[in-house]
């Protein structure tokens, strides 16, 4: 005879008892949920991020010139935003949060250390480089939106930019470590593709700790566990368990993947907006790594394998970035982010310069500024746009985002040679930022 199954409610609030074992992204225990995405990406950016500083070298080793270095780049990091205004509506759409989430993951860790072939392909290796380049921006695109749901419905219950910044900063170790370990590889070697096959150790740990949290951790909403009878009672996002046989069933909640959506609020406010046009203005003035990195190999004379070692101080001024902007969002508010404008407009006038104490100046400016953007900004947003059309916020105003990246990698390719010129266009694109965020600032905090 069957046993009958007891249903179980699924835990969605800070006095559920073993919230952090069965709850929802949510749960009673939202810091074991944001530090265990705080691993994974950890591990994702020990891959990307120890990758990133190389793409200027290996695209000039391959052939490439300032103007493509600078397309190729400022295009993966407009792929890795604009996408997400297709993923961030879908993964709304389907609640398929965890899906998306996978998939963008396992896209990186494939296209990053498959940049170990390109110098051995010959003819073929700067097109295939370039594409393996953009490959793992996109896979961020895939992942960015709805993991971000999923982080800020765990961040509800700590404080938004308390979650984002612990979150960002494990993130950001993650991309201290990576340069860190290809620059050991190629001191050892000389070799780039040696240090891009070494990352697919890490690649393969993060899949491997992201399906673990994946059976653990539901989407945000709720749902009721139904219980095989082993008092595992552990909630996922959709879909059987295999040593509980628990599933969630719907509560009328968009919890679990595939849930059918209610009514969608409105996501075009006139602060998100003014919030999304800032995003481009400041994003066409942040100039990519890879753009800089050229700039440090073929101008500054720098060696090759002391670009990964300066990326890592710039993950490290980064964290400090994202850990006193979000602790300041807390208690003061959106205005922190008024200091992103003004860090950007210092970073080409220091970075293209040829003094090794200017260029680390702006090397570290331009992490912090990074950090700030990764983190805090996502704060703001997750509090101007309901939780149902967070997903999609977070793919538009990435899209804004992408396009300024797009235009400021033209920008930079374009005007690399005229230094004068380039410091007034991004001191111009800033201005105009400025002025933007500080009317959002003011609309957001009057209403």
């Amino acid at each position: 005879m069957d046993r009958p199954r007891r249903e179980v409610p699924a835990a969605s609030g800070p006095g559920t008892p073993d919230a952090g074992r069965q709850g929802s992204a949510g749960s009673r225990r939202p810091w074991g949920t944001v530090v265990a995405f705080g691993l994974v990406s950890l591990a994702t950016d020990v891959v990307s991020d120890g990758a990133r500083p190389l793409a200027g070298p290996l695209l000039a080793q391959l052939g490439a010139s300032a103007l493509l270095v600078g397309l190729v780049t400022g295009g993966a990091e407009a792929a890795s935003q604009g996408l997400r205004l297709v993923f961030g509506p879908w993964a709304d759409r389907t609640h398929r949060y965890w899906s998306f989430t996978i998939a963008g993951y396992a896209l990186t860790a494939v296209c990053v250390p498959l940049l170990a072939a390109a110098p051995a392909t010959g003819t073929a290796g700067l097109v295939l480089a370039s594409v393996l380049i953009i490959g793992d921006r996109v896979g961020k695109a895939v992942r960015s939106p709805a993991k971000t749901v999923l982080l800020a419905s765990a961040a509800k219950g700590v404080g938004r930019g308390r979650g984002f910044a612990v979150h960002k900063s494990l993130d950001l170790t993650g991309a201290l470590l990576g340069p860190v370990i290809v620059a050991a590889v190629l001191a050892a070697t000389g070799m780039l593709s040696a240090a891009f096959a070494v990352l697919a150790v890490p690649a393969t740990a993060a899949l491997a700790l992201l399906l673990w949290l994946r059976r653990r951790v539901a989407g945000p909403g709720g749902g009721t566990v139904v219980d095989g009878g082993t008092g595992d009672g552990s909630i996922v996002d959709g879909g059987p368990v295999a040593d509980g046989g628990a599933t969630v069933v719907g509560s009328g909640t968009a919890g679990g993947e595939g849930a059918a959506p209610g009514p969608a609020p409105s996501l075009f406010t006139r602060d998100f907006l003014l919030f999304a046009v800032s995003a481009f203005f400041w994003s066409a003035g942040l100039v990519a790594f890879g753009v800089i990195s050229y700039h440090l190999t073929t101008e500054a004379d720098l060696p090759v394998a002391v670009v990964p070692l300066l990326y890592a101080g710039a993950m490290a001024a980064a964290v400090f970035g994202t850990l006193a902007s979000g602790f300041l969002y807390d208690r003061v508010g959106g205005a922190v982010l008024l200091a992103l404008p003004v860090l950007i407009a210092a970073v080409p006038v220091l970075a293209f310069s040829t003094g090794l104490v200017l260029i680390l100046a702006g090397v570290a400016i331009w992490g912090a500024a990074t950090g700030i953007q990764d983190s805090t900004v996502k704060a703001l947003i997750a509090d101007l746009v309901p939780e149902a059309r967070q997903g999609s916020a977070y793919g538009v105003f990435a899209a804004f985002e992408g396009a300024g990246a797009l235009a400021g990698g033209a920008l930079y390719g374009a005007l690399y040679s005229d230094s004068p010129a380039l410091t007034a266009a991004v001191a111009a694109l800033q201005l105009a930022a400025l002025v933007l965020l500080l009317r959002t600032v003011r609309q957001a905090r009057a209403a």
